[in-house]
């Protein structure tokens, strides 16, 4: 079985949202949970009234999200003792979603998102060659040589999981909730370079050299392996929404 992130991802999905009046802000945040892959299809979803008590928002507030979601087929709703809203969309299928919030967020945004994530993971990375002990560096080898990276679903779901793993090297509950939190907010638009198969294996060797950084205690050269893998992704990032503003789609070939 493949690794999958773990369970503090969907303690970042169901945390208490910052704006509590927007169904907008509960659909993006089940969504951002889907395309991570931490929440798998077939899946059912907590309870309208247990969403609304995680997130902090009205019943109403629920149940307008899980419309969205609905209407964009990422869910569906069934009646009954065993029914409930479950997740139904396969990777493919969020290619819209993901289309639609990279026309809506500029460059220069995207940019600036990615930098921070950077700064985030570079700390992470860095306090983690610091203080993982005897041992650390070992398990996180061998995570990694278990990860699927053959497709980019599963590139995506694993990567994500990697960068976790990483941040609770760090042993800093401060670093590894805004690793969880970056990550369901800008994760699906950083990973989408992960769709070229040239790319995964980039990211892997990226991986890898974090990883070696981290065994050896080397700080300085894990937030550096860090910064690099975060870099390549954010320019295939930005590539993409170069190629929608120009009329393109997220499918044309990463080179055009």
């Amino acid at each position: 079985m493949e690794p999958r992130v773990g369970p503090g991802a969907r303690e970042a999905v169901f945390a208490q949202l910052a704006d509590a009046g927007r169904a907008e802000q509960v659909a993006q945040r089940l969504t951002d949970g889907i395309v991570l892959g931490v929440l798998h299809p077939g899946e059912r979803l907590p309870s309208e009234p247990e969403l609304a008590r995680r997130f902090g928002v009205a019943l109403i507030t629920v149940r307008e999200g899980l419309g969205i979601l609905r209407e964009a087929g990422l869910v569906e709703t069934r009646r009954g003792r065993d029914g409930g809203s479950f997740v139904v969309a396969g990777d493919a299928e969020h290619r819209p979603l993901i289309t639609s919030r990279l026309r809506a967020l500029a460059q220069v945004e995207l940019s600036d998102m990615a930098v921070y994530f950077g700064a985030i993971f570079g700390a992470a990375a860095e306090r983690g060659a610091e203080r993982a002990a005897d041992g650390d560096g070992e398990r996180l080898t061998a995570w990694l040589a278990a990860a699927d990276f053959g497709s980019a679903a599963s590139a995506r779901t694993n990567q994500g999981g990697f960068f976790l793993e990483v941040a609770v090297l760090s042993q800093s509950a401060r670093l590894v909730r805004e690793q969880i939190r970056l990550q369901a907010e800008f994760g699906p638009l950083l990973l989408l370079g992960l769709d070229d198969e040239a790319v995964r294996t980039e990211v892997v060797e990226h991986d890898r050299a974090i990883t070696r950084a981290v065994t050896a205690h080397r700080p300085a050269k894990a937030r550096a392996a860090a910064g690099d893998l975060v870099r390549g992704l954010s320019e295939h990032l930005l590539a993409a929404k170069a190629r929608i503003e120009r009329g393109g789609g997220l499918d044309e070939p990463i080179s055009a």
